[in-house]
């Protein structure tokens, strides 16, 4: 039977991945504890419920308009009005089934076969494979042991073929934040090349200390007729399941972006829509709850962590991962057990101590992992007390 160069040509979500052999082994009877998880662990706030069964008990069941329902798009513009100041018109905003089909279809709009996206490693899962399902080129920049590029290096990638610069801040799976100055400069490179810049600020909301967000178009608003924006509520609000992300961007490529929705999806769900407005209107207390609490669970974790031998990290400045360097780690064995790579890492902590995290591979960052503290401080006392048993036995 045949099947599509395309499809033969990527690879499944590691996160997602991780997070099924977890739970296939959970079903088994293993008392596995899984940092593999992208997903806050809290309910989703009670405004994205009332919202939404006021919705169905209106009746609002059908088809919305391709690029989302205006209520919907009114409240984004107001967001990032109060937020960022950045003044937008609901005509320049889609909402998607989520941030990552957000991202697919501004690619799709920008990405011709053989043109080049910029990517920072470590990066994220999906970037890659989008990028390749399209026939684009990735040319990857590396950055040092704290995850942040050099302007310099990111100039060097530039070719003649790229396109666009794809970017994430804070970072999955770093958890790094870029900096004003390194946002300007990376705007100013934009401009020099004539490319598009695509800013993915799902975790914009969590964030620690006092580290702060920037949204390139706030610091430098010549950028907006080059920027596409991408967010959602899955993160901040706690509402993976109900999959609703979006994309700002310059008119004219919003409507292209609508219209390439209109063909993939036809819109995203009608109820879920509703809720999201509920969650961006009335749920600001929440979504502090949670960021209090996902620090608390950093400093726990990272405290932890730093007690360990053969590891290395930065403590992130937002979302909610560590993203650990074991390159010590490789070469040295568990009970006979050669670790080759971080994959071989992987495989043996979770066989010998029931601890799933995610290479750091699939990230276009060997010889490193991810771990969450999207859990409970429960989990991550448990599973970190196994980390360290492991960690401790290797020779």
């Amino acid at each position: 039977m045949k099947f599509s160069r395309r499809i033969l040509g990527i690879n499944p979500s590691a996160t997602l991945a991780v997070d099924a052999k977890a739970k296939e082994l959970r079903s088994l009877g293993k008392n596995v504890i899984s940092f593999g998880s992208g997903e806050p662990d809290f309910i989703s706030p009670p405004a994205a419920f009332e919202y939404a069964r006021n919705a169905m008990e209106r009746g609002e069941t059908h088809y919305t308009p391709t690029p989302g329902i205006q209520e919907l798009r009114k409240e984004i513009c107001i967001y990032y009005k109060k937020r960022f100041a950045i003044e937008y018109s609901p005509a320049q905003v889609v909402v998607g089934a989520g941030a990552k089909p957000c991202i697919y279809e501004a690619l799709a709009a920008i990405v011709d076969p053989g043109d080049e996206v910029i990517l920072i490693a470590p990066t994220w899962v999906s970037y890659l494979e989008q990028i390749q399902l399209l026939d684009g080129r990735v040319a990857v920049v590396d950055t040092d042991s704290k995850y942040v590029p050099q302007l310099a290096n990111i100039e060097k990638a530039i070719t003649d073929r790229s396109v666009a610069l794809l970017l994430n801040s804070p970072a999955n799976p770093s958890g790094v934040m870029l900096d004003e100055e390194t946002i300007k400069g990376i705007g100013r490179l934009a401009i020099k090349y004539d490319l598009w810049l695509i800013w993915d600020e799902i975790y914009e909301r969590i964030t620690y200390g006092e580290t702060s967000h920037y949204n390139p178009v706030q610091l430098m608003p010549e950028l907006a007729s080059r920027t596409v924006i991408i967010n959602g509520v899955s993160k901040a609000y706690a509402m993976t399941g109900w999959r609703i992300g979006y994309s700002i961007a310059p008119m004219a490529l919003a409507s292209k972006i609508s219209d390439f929705q209109s063909h993939l999806t036809s819109n995203p769900c009608s109820i879920a829509q509703w809720a999201a407005v509920g969650a961006m209107r009335e749920s600001d207390d929440d979504v502090a709850a949670m960021r209090e609490a996902f620090q608390d669970r950093r400093e726990l974790m990272c405290g932890l962590l730093s007690q360990m031998p053969h590891i290395s990290f930065p403590v992130p400045d937002g979302a909610f991962y560590v993203f650990i360097n074991i390159k010590e780690c490789l070469g040295k064995s568990y009970e006979g057990q050669v670790i080759t790579d971080d994959q071989t890492f992987c495989s043996i902590l979770l066989a010998s101590e029931l601890v799933a995290v995610v290479p750091g591979s699939a990230f276009l960052a060997p010889g490193h992992i991810r771990v969450s503290y999207a859990c409970s401080p429960e989990t991550i006392n448990k599973g970190m007390k196994r980390l360290q048993n492991f960690l401790d036995k290797l020779k």
